[in-house]
Parts: C-alpha cells; sequence; structure tokens
C-alpha cells in the first residue's frame, strides 16, 4: 500500500511555486481544495501582491482548549541549472528510498505531511478540544512581508503554539536567532581618476567604517554564546563607484546580524548605530535599518515541546534531539507573541536550495505518524487512527 502522502507530495512539485517570481496562487489553491473537501474552514488570503497566495485552515474543538498551528511556506528556490539535475525537478521521482525534487525538503515535504495530517484528523472527527490551524505561506524565499509575517500582523492567526514546517530530519530546533540587516553608507565627492585628490573617495571612507565596526563587534560578539548558538557579524554586500575612471562619490555595504534569542533587535541596531555616530568621519556616515526580527526560544518543558519529544520517541523508538538553528523560518514573526514555536520536519538541511534535492521517504512517513501523535497529547482526537499506515510509517 501507497502511503497517500506521497501522492500528496507529488502533487506539490508538479506544482512551479518558484521564487522569482514566488506565486503561489496555483498551489494555495490545490492546499485549498483539500482542506475545504475536509471540512476546514479555509480563507485564502493576499496582502498587496496578488502572486502571493496565503491559505488559512481552521477546525474548532468541541471544547475549550489552546490554539495549535501548524505552518510550511509554499514557495520555493528556483531551478537554477536545468544541466544540475539529475531528474524533472517538477516531477517525484524516488530513488533509493528517497523523493527527489524541487522542494522535496525544502519546504514541500513538509507541507506534504501538514497536509496529510489535516485530512486524517477530519477523517478522525476533529480535534476533541481547542483549535486546530494550517497555514502555507508565499514570500518566505524572499524573506518578504506578504506571507506568514502578513496573518500574523493582520491578527488572522493567534496561536498558542506553533508548528514550522522545516528540515530537521524529524527532530526539534528550539531556539531561533534573531535576524537583522543593516546599511551603512558613506558620502564622498566625485571627480576625475586623473585627478583624484580633487575628489573624495567614498569607498575608502566607507572601508574605514566596516573596518572599525567589523573589529569592534567581532571583539564583542565572541563572549555572546548561548550553548551552540552565537551572535554574528557578517558584511555580505558592498557596492560604489560609478566607472573605474571616476572617484566614487557614494558606496553602501549591507550587514546581516544574527542575534541570540535573548539579544532584540532594536538594541543591536543601537549598538552598531553608535559605532557610526562615533566615528572621526560620522557627518558623511549613515546607518539605516533594513529588517530585523527577534529569535525565540522555547522552554524544553513546555506543553508543545513536551508532546512532540513524546510522539518522536514513539515513532522512532528513540529520543528526540535539539537541534542547532543556522537559517531563519517564518517561526520569527510570532517571536514577540509568547507562545511556543517549534521548527520540526522531514529532511536535512544542508540538502535545500541545490540541485537534486531530496527527502527521505522513511523519514517523510515518520513525519505523519508523529505529527498525528502530537495532536493526539495536544489537543486529542477522538476517533482511531489508521493501524496500517502507521505501522507503514513505523517500520520502513
Amino acid at each position: 500500500m501507497t502511503h497517500p502522502v506521497l501522492s500528496i507530495l507529488s502533487d506539490l512539485i508538479a506544482i512551479p511555486s518558484a521564487f522569482p517570481p514566488g506565486d503561489t496562487v496555483a498551489i494555495a489553491a490545490y492546499a485549498a481544495d483539500r482542506l475545504e473537501k475536509a471540512g476546514y474552514r479555509v480563507q485564502v488570503l493576499h496582502r498587496d501582491r496578488p502572486e502571493i497566495a496565503n491559505v488559512v485552515a481552521e477546525w474548532d474543538g468541541p471544547a475549550p482548549g489552546p490554539c495549535l498551528m501548524f505552518n510550511a511556506h509554499a514557495d520555493t528556490v528556483g531551478i537554477g541549472e536545468r544541466s544540475a539535475w539529475q531528474t524533472d525537478p517538477l516531477a517525484a521521482t524516488i530513488i533509493d528510498g528517497r523523493v527527489h525534487g524541487l522542494g522535496a525538503g525544502n519546504c514541500k515535504g513538509s507541507m506534504a505531511a501538514q497536509l496529510w495530517l489535516a485530512d486524517e484528523v477530519a477523517r478522525r472527527g476533529g480535534p476533541a478540544r481547542g483549535r486546530l490551524v494550517f497555514t502555507f505561506c508565499g514570500d518566505e524565499e524572499n524573506l518578504g512581508p506578504d506571507g506568514a509575517r502578513y496573518l500574523r500582523e493582520s491578527g488572522v492567526v493567534k496561536p498558542d503554539m506553533l508548528v514550522v514546517g522545516t528540515q530537521t530530519e524529524n527532530q526539534l530546533i528550539t531556539a531561533e536567532r534573531g535576524v537583522m540587516w543593516v546599511e551603512l553608507s558613506a558620502r564622498g565627492r566625485s571627480a576625475h581618476a586623473g585627478n583624484p585628490q580633487e575628489g573624495d573617495n567614498a569607498i575608502l571612507r566607507l572601508m574605514r567604517l566596516v573596518t572599525h565596526v567589523d573589529a569592534e563587534m567581532t571583539g564583542r560578539l565572541r563572549a555572546r554564546v548561548s550553548g551552540e548558538q552565537r551572535s554574528t557579524l557578517n558584511v555580505g554586500l558592498f557596492r560604489g563607484g560609478e566607472n573605474t575612471n571616476v572617484v566614487p562619490g557614494a558606496a553602501r555595504v549591507e550587514i546581516d546580524r544574527r542575534l541570540l534569542p535573548e539579544e532584540k533587535v532594536e538594541t543591536a541596531f543601537a549598538e552598531i548605530e553608535a559605532l557610526v555616530k562615533a566615528h572621526p568621519e560620522a557627518d558623511n556616515l549613515s546607518c539605516r535599518l533594513l529588517t530585523g526580527t527577534n529569535g525565540f526560544r522555547a522552554p524544553h518543558d513546555g506543553p508543545l515541546v513536551t508532546a512532540l519529544c513524546a510522539s518522536i520517541a514513539a515513532v522512532t523508538g528513540t529520543p528526540a534531539r535539539f537541534l542547532p538553528d543556522t537559517g531563519a523560518s517564518d517561526g520569527r514573526y510570532f517571536a514577540d507573541d509568547g507562545i511556543e514555536i517549534v521548527n520540526f520536519g522531514p529532511g536535512a538541511g544542508w540538502q535545500g536550495h541545490r540541485a537534486n534535492e531530496f527527502v527521505p521517504l522513511d523519514q517523510l512517513l515518520a513525519t505523519t505518524a508523529i505529527l498525528e501523535g502530537l495532536v493526539e497529547r495536544t489537543l486529542g482526537l477522538p476517533g482511531k487512527p489508521d493501524r496500517a499506515l502507521a505501522r507503514r510509517a513505523m517500520t520502513r
């Protein structure tokens, strides 16, 4: 018997949703149709761009209880160099127990498991208490405002517990660093390169500032460590000048700061801004916050983490493990809401954003059983599980 989650994943991979352009209308329509047929209250929502569609599906239990929300992003990166793919990137292809295809791991594997879970919860009669919510969003690969951030800021969803579908090999990421991007810029005076003394080189001025900021922050951040997490700074982009034979009159860099969950964007920006304002050339320098979200840390004894750990152990036969974070998930938009947030899903993080991306089929099947067990433990499920599918998930 083929597990239905494989059919769902095959459907999802076949629906293009790559950024750019990040169009999630078709894949959102697919998810919304399944969820409506299963009996959920479904909305397809857009913020400003009609091509960025987000699905919200809800089911209220008959008794009071917490709101448990699942989230997965529906967009992917682009195919890239087609010749690097050994299979059709828009077709699910099984090779040696691995499902290959664009987005198989990041993040359509999690999306497929969550859609299967929605069907299974409906088959069993819905949650016994509280509210169950599924959200499938766009604009994640763009780090944009029109996906999960929009759902949170508009108040459409207000979870108590949030499971974000990410590639964790069915383990847990309970702490995620904040992200802040800052622009530093320098002004100068253009002149002909044959007479550079007549100009004021903005690139050189900016280089002096960046060297100072990097050296100062490196010393400060060395002590900002929490377990395996580190507070970091990276100069990721440098632009300036018009032509080789022109003294540049303007230049700018963009800095990526990763913040420990205990650090806040406002304070971290003020720290860099103070270095710029104290620089001897500050009159010709500026500092601007481009974007920023705080990190989160879920307690290991909270109801969500406790239930998910128990479900992982029951399905896999081994204790759950806690993994360090690398990137940033859509969970960061809920970081200031005082809720439990966990990143969880099939596949390995190193598999995302590359040709021949895959998700192990045994992990995908185990994900379905783990998620079903999580809902049973947090919201209750009145009906009986499909034992044949459960055995298949636990014994592959």
